[in-house]
């Protein structure tokens, strides 16, 4: 009973990854509305914004890991942010409470402090940008209340990773490093801005690290790997990787947010997604550093470094031969 753990969107990226974590030390399930690729046998299919099964799913459990979410930039209708990640938020506090489960770990993001803000730590005002930072925002004030009626009793951390990257992603970072592995990367800026990330391998040790050592307490914790690259140096590090010579082309920000603007009309006029976005073209230029001090002195030491995750990455992606094609989707 002590570790039963129920993963609630865990069939993704980060919750492949964790299952394949955590699987020798809980008793793990995994509630999701897509079939795990890896672990179907431990795969209960349903959805957050369903009740009814949800409350069957956390019936006998100890301790929730909460993943799942809406998070990508082009999610329509933009009410899908709220009617997953806030109400399915408080859909798994009702099913918690029902079942006496007092333990919840809950991925956040860094995007609940907005863009361009100088190394915020965790008691940063908030001030998201878009939909997903304010229904994350919103999601983690319904777990602090929940956390608020009984301290004595409940568990809540909130992790607030920054960009996740790693084998199998397709994400941003995934497209980024390909661009550059590839030759055909432009760099829109000068290159100084900094970009924190996250290896996957190094935020599920994490999130296992806090299930081992389960207080009654409230904790947040940003989660970036140290330290932080800006975009010059992440082009020096896969060229290091990869042992070839990348040739870069710089464009001005005004050129290169004209052309993300001409992108925004043509999907709209066409209806279709493209890679590049006003949206994306920002987010790349931005500087994105967050204060990770408070979770690299709990005690937790991650097992590779970020030159670590970024080359077992690329060789992953762009050296090795593949046994299957499996990947999965996000930002």
């Amino acid at each position: 009973m002590e570790n039963k753990v129920i993963f609630i969107g865990a069939s993704g990226f980060v919750g492949t990854r964790l299952i394949e974590t955590a699987l020798s030390q809980f008793e793990i399930s995994n509630f999701d509305k897509n079939q795990s690729h890896f672990y179907p046998d431990l795969t209960q299919i349903g959805d957050v914004r369903d009740q009814g099964s949800l409350d069957k799913a956390l019936i006998g459990q100890k301790t929730v890991v909460l993943l799942a979410a809406e998070h990508r930039d082009d999610v329509s209708p933009t009410s899908l942010y709220y009617d997953v990640n806030v109400q399915g938020t408080k859909n798994v506090i009702d099913a918690m409470k029902k079942s006496n489960v007092n333990n919840i770990i809950f991925t956040s993001s860094v995007a609940i402090y907005g863009l361009n803000k100088i190394n915020p730590n965790e008691n940063h005002p908030h001030d998201p940008f878009n939909h997903y930072g304010k229904s994350k925002w919103q999601a983690e004030e319904v777990l602090r209340k929940w956390y608020n009626e009984s301290p004595e009793e409940r568990s809540l951390t909130i992790i607030r990773p920054t960009v996740i990257f790693g084998e199998r992603n397709r994400g941003n970072v995934y497209n980024l490093l390909k661009q550059i592995s590839g030759g055909k990367f432009a760099m829109v800026g000068p290159g100084k801005n900094y970009k924190s990330m996250a290896y996957v391998g190094n935020i599920v040790e994490f999130i296992k690290y806090k299930l081992e050592n389960i207080t009654q307490s409230y904790e947040v914790y940003n989660y970036v790997d140290k330290p932080d690259l800006n975009m010059n140096e992440l082009a020096a590090e896969v060229e290091k990787s990869l042992n070839k010579k990348i040739p870069s082309v710089h464009i001005p920000y005004p050129v290169g947010m004209l052309g993300g603007y001409c992108f925004d009309i043509l999907s709209k006029l066409t209806g279709n997604k493209y890679a590049i976005s006003s949206v994306r073209v920002k987010k790349f230029c931005a500087t994105t550093q967050f204060d990770a001090t408070k979770v690299h002195s709990s005690g937790f030491k991650p097992p590779y470094t970020l030159q670590q995750g970024l080359d077992r990455t690329l060789q992953y992606e762009f050296v090795a031969d593949k046994k299957d094609d499996i990947t999965f989707i996000s930002e």
